[in-house]
């Protein structure tokens, strides 16, 4: 049963490579494979329960009779439902700060972005463009960041041709960006609650190299481009329009929305508390906010929200739940025992980090992120000291798989970078392909070499400051 559910976890994943092929949503694809997969291991639990928690179900039974029903007992009260809370728990903070994206935007935080970027010459546009998406996207989830860069680079350029381009240039900023924070990305969110990695030194480790692979692209598209491109003429406002909160109020919801961000890797140390309960607390502060700032215009029956294109609303949500069925498949994986050879595998054939990375980031750019992440991930545990890993392994290397080691760092990195070599690789590059019309040849022939230089690059940088700091 074990070589049928790796088998049918890989078909996914090709189905899920080739979504532009298929035309088949990689959610449903993700969500199916997900509930078939632990559907087949509960039609043999009994093998898998006493391999993989022979101690706990002894103490479970109390000596009683061993049967199926008892074994399927101790799999959803024991097993099952510590995958299910780390599940919701990240699936509680995605919606709780795509929401304050969205209140942001429906108050209008993001129109000075719009007016800053503006310029005729292509690579100011650029590179403004570029900028806040780095910065917006340290602070929210990457794929929440490309929607929201996306759609004000549409308010900006007329011609599809350089939209391409540039939106390329976005979720390479946006990819990378969200690799330097614990809260920027599905796969750095979910290492740090799995208590792989700390805020800090994740992102002291990532912002150097993550920088370089935004700047040597960023810096490559933008000799493609022409000196000047045609933009879209802004809308001029009327000085008694009252849709709109004044300046001020803006500030103070975007200070409160992206700093109560910032602000919840320490509430997670002081309290303890999942990061999850943080995120929903800054929704909740900043709620309160828009309506007692909206409060004229909700009196009113005025509309609060502002006009988004159709093709971004379930973006969100369908990344979600992508996101919780490849979460299900690694889980019935690893409840196989199938991680445990694998990472037994590399140990005796590869046993160098920085070839497992680039052999992970190769993947990733043709398979999707998310998933080739989310299997790396689960490969090694998370191991206090090194006499909890194999004896076998010689200390150098065992080092990596520490908390904060190196594996944990290059698994991200090259994730998320790697990730953009291919648009089907990432979620934001599926986004562009639909906003844009991107093709997948395109963006190889045009982007992949860019970004490859990007990632190489940076995976460099890592290596030399890693080996000055020794």
């Amino acid at each position: 049963m074990t070589y049928a559910i790796v088998l049918l976890i890989f078909i996914a994943y090709l189905l899920i490579a080739n979504e532009h092929l298929t035309h088949i949503n990689k959610a449903t694809i993700a969500m199916f494979t997900g509930v078939v997969v632990w559907i087949l291991y509960m039609s043999t639990a009994t093998d898998f329960t006493l391999k993989m928690h022979g101690a706990e179900f002894a103490a479970f039974s109390q000596g009683a009779e061993q049967t199926s029903e008892l074994v399927k007992q101790f799999i959803a009260q024991n097993v099952f439902v510590r995958y299910g809370a780390d599940l919701c728990g990240i699936v509680l903070f995605l919606l709780a700060t795509m929401n304050i994206v969205t209140v942001l935007n429906t108050n209008g935080c993001f129109d000075f972005i719009t007016d800053v970027v503006r310029a005729r010459s292509s690579r100011h546009l650029l590179w403004g463009l570029v900028g806040f998406t780095c910065l917006i996207s340290v602070n929210l989830d990457n794929l929440s960041t490309t929607v929201l860069m996306l759609m004000i680079m549409r308010r900006i350029v007329q011609q599809t041709r350089w939209r391409m381009w540039i939106g390329s240039a976005i979720v390479i900023a946006a990819n990378c960006g969200g690799a330097t924070s614990v809260i920027g990305d599905i796969t750095s969110l979910f290492v740090w609650t799995k208590g792989a990695i700390t805020p800090t030194d994740f992102s002291a480790a990532l912002a150097l190299p993550c920088l370089v692979a935004i700047v040597v692209p960023t810096a490559l598209i933008a000799r493609a481009l022409p000196e000047h491109i045609d933009l879209i003429r802004p809308t001029t406002i009327y000085r008694g329009d009252q849709s709109t909160l004044p300046l001020w109020q803006k500030v103070i919801l975007l200070v409160v929305g992206l700093g109560g961000l910032w602000f919840i890797p320490t509430f997670h140390r002081i309290t303890l508390l999942p990061p999850f309960l943080g995120a929903l607390c800054v929704l909740g502060v900043l709620w309160v906010l828009h309506e007692i700032m909206n409060h004229r215009r909700i009196a009113t029956d005025q509309p609060l929200t502002q006009s988004t294109d159709r093709q971004f609303q379930f973006a969100s949500l369908q990344t979600i739940m992508y996101f919780a069925g490849i979460f299900l498949c690694v889980s019935a994986a690893i409840e196989t025992g199938i991680m445990a050879s694998i990472s037994a595998w590399c140990d005796e054939w590869i046993h160098d980090i920085y070839v497992m990375s680039i052999a992970m980031g190769a993947l990733s750019a043709v398979l999707d992120n998310i998933a080739v992440v989310l299997t790396a991930i689960n490969i090694y545990p998370v191991a206090s000291d090194i006499t909890a890993l194999s004896p076998a392994l010689d200390p150098e290397y065992a080092q990596s798989f520490l908390e904060n080691g190196q594996y944990w760092h290059l698994i991200i990195y090259s994730g998320c970078v790697a990730g953009c070599l291919l648009p089907i690789g990432n979620v934001c590059g599926y986004s562009l392909m639909k906003a844009e019309g991107v093709s997948v040849a395109w963006y190889a022939r045009h982007i992949m070499p860019k970004v490859l230089v990007g990632w190489l690059l940076g995976l460099g940088v890592y290596f030399l400051v890693d080996l000055w700091l020794r």
